[in-house]
């Protein structure tokens, strides 16, 4: 297949920890190496927001993208993008109709890549699939004010909804909420969770991975990873990781890794600032690190050397960041929300904790900190259950077939689990993640 890939704020070849290079950075950069692997050729159009980078880039063999000029060719931030979608769709539509050959779908990703899908699929008849990563109407239930996203938001993910010829939904409470918030079909959404590199993230000798970044290797260490956002919770967990110093009375030390930049800037990434506060207010700030923004290569040295990686946000449309810790054999404490609530088995790969709670957090940790014993169970159970249904391989070919199946509908539409004999379901038959309305959809 020739497969458009549509991202137009999260590019494939970002560095990530910022404000806006994320998870879906990582998802897009997976789908579409894993897709290319496949014997697909893709393109992924994303907006231009550097004047020295070209328009069109070769990434891989079969893999190309394709920087949009749409608006200025600096960063903006996404809340601010969609006056300049209308620019971004001209120009993608025109590279559509000159291409040779026709793409045969698009897979399009985020709200905004979803409005450019429409108009794209009402001029050219081509059939498209969105993973939304986020929706609009959850967003606000739990930002409220502080969500900068136009109202027109809504109204655009519902025109989205009724278009889409397949919706990706990233895990059981993506799916509910979409059948909830905007009264999706269920014929049309797919449950595809999101997953880790096998090369990229494994498990290394936590001495050896503690030496490489310079840590005591006798300290206890916990982990903070990601994009510095008030919603990731980080604040809660320098006040849990603090309230659990005082009663642990061991030395220890949290290491927060994300930022714009790859040195901690208060300046440049405000969020690291307020959080650099907070750690004063709670007295540990000589024991909380920040350490910037890492790049890929070294985030799997990062989970090895912690004893457990902890994330709080307040909600998460699924998370990366705790597969990724599974993968190389850390414990996860999880606020059970979203995805997290979905990837981390309580008990068995980890713990989860409620959002904005710091007892509950510290309790978890004096638990699972406490039991060497238990870390070990845990880290060899989330190996196991990160590499059994959550690898980015699983992912590209599960979506693979949805595609496919979108492009040939024999027997009206065959569903994934038919066609699918290493399904993810099939997997997870035994666990309780799905309701019984839920269930009747696989």
């Amino acid at each position: 297949m020739d497969i458009a890939i549509i991202s137009e704020h999260a590019s494939p070849i970002s560095s990530l920890g910022g404000k806006d290079a994320g998870g879906q950075n990582v998802y897009v950069a997976q789908l579409a190496s894993h897709l290319c692997r496949l014997g697909h050729t893709i393109e992924v159009f994303t907006r231009r927001d550097d004047p020295d980078i070209p328009i069109v880039q070769d990434v891989a063999e079969g893999f190309r993208l394709i920087n949009v000029p749409a608006g200025p060719a600096f960063p903006i931030p996404k809340e601010k993008l969609l006056p300049y979608m209308k620019e971004f769709t001209q120009f993608t539509l025109q590279y559509f109709k000159g291409r040779s050959k026709p793409f045969d779908i698009i897979h399009s990703n985020f709200w905004m890549s979803g409005l450019v899908a429409t108009d794209i699929k009402r001029a050219l008849k081509i059939p498209f699939m969105i993973t939304f990563h986020a929706l609009g109407r959850v967003r606000r239930i739990h930002q409220g004010k502080t969500d900068g996203f136009p109202d027109e938001r809504f109204q655009i993910e519902e025109r989205i909804v009724k278009e889409a010829d397949g919706i990706i939904a990233e895990c059981p409470q993506d799916y509910h909420d979409l059948l909830t918030h905007y009264r999706a079909s269920r014929s049309v959404i797919h449950i595809v969770p999101c997953g880790f590199d096998a090369e990229e993230m494994h498990p290394i000798p936590k001495k050896y991975a503690r030496k490489l970044l310079g840590l005591n290797a006798d300290e206890e260490i916990i982990l903070h990873l990601g994009r510095m956002v008030p919603r990731k919770g980080a604040d809660n967990v320098i006040k849990g990781f603090a309230q659990y110093v005082k009663h642990a009375k061991k030395p220890g030390r949290l290491l927060i890794v994300g930022g714009e930049t790859e040195t901690p800037d208060p300046v440049l990434t405000p969020e690291i600032g307020r959080l650099m506060k907070v750690a004063t207010d709670e007295g540990v700030e000589k024991i909380v690190t920040f350490t910037g923004s890492k790049g890929r290569s070294m985030l799997k040295t990062y989970y090895s050397a912690a004893d457990v990686f902890v994330t709080t946000p307040w909600y998460e449309p699924f998370g990366i960041t705790p597969i990724e810790s599974m993968a190389c054999g850390t414990p996860v404490i999880g606020s059970s929300v979203g995805g997290i609530k979905f990837t981390v088995k309580h008990g068995e790969t980890g713990l989860l904790v409620p959002p904005n709670d710091p007892i509950e957090l510290k309790q978890a940790l004096l638990k699972i900190m406490s039991d060497e014993e238990l870390r070990v169970k845990f880290g060899e159970n989330s190996i196991h259950r990160a590499n059994q249904l959550f690898t980015w391989e699983l992912m590209a070919r599960q979506i693979e077939t949805i595609l496919h199946s979108h492009l040939y509908p024999v027997q009206n539409r065959i569903h994934l689990p038919e066609l699918v004999e290493n399904n993810f379901f099939i997997k997870l038959k035994n666990e309780e993640v799905l309701d019984g309305n839920r269930q009747s959809n696989v």
